[in-house]
């Protein structure tokens, strides 16, 4: 049994190409970059063994503006793999606008990472892109 006191939650900025993690604390009020997974065929493993290691209860998922044309594909695909979550996961999902988080990441990595080759990884964008998406859904629980 799990105990609730424990449990955190997951928020997922899906890609085609890169899945970002982020991680709530055990106390649900901060949300900090956990980190980046390929999204191939061990996706689902990936995400079991976090899930359980870290006694997710709830996921977050950042779904783009449907209006963004170069995004229509990759709206699609947030449903798409918000089924796959479903059946494989036993757990609650909620989708997240996630508009303009990329953006918002791609500034606090300017800020924060002072190497210049570590800002160009794509990976530190798609995780703290998913602790945006987790902060504003904590921001929002948090009356």
């Amino acid at each position: 049994m799990i105990d609730e006191n424990l449990t955190r939650i997951m928020a997922i900025d899906f890609g085609l190409k890169r899945i970002g993690i982020a991680l709530s604390d055990p106390l649900k009020k901060f949300a900090s970059p956990f980190t980046t997974l390929p999204n191939d065929d061990k996706l689902f493993s990936n995400l079991k063994k976090i899930i359980q290691e870290k006694s997710v209860e709830k996921i977050i998922l950042g779904l783009p503006d449907k209006s963004a044309n170069e995004k229509k594909s990759v709206y699609k695909n947030v449903f798409d793999f918000k089924s796959e979550l479903e059946r494989n996961f036993d757990i609650e999902i909620i989708l997240w606008n996630e508009t303009h988080t990329s953006r918002i990441a791609e500034q606090r990595i300017i800020d924060s990472v002072k190497s210049k080759k570590k800002r160009q990884d794509k990976g530190l964008i798609d995780m703290h892109s998913a602790a945006i998406i987790l902060s504003e859904y904590l921001d929002s629980i948090d009356n």
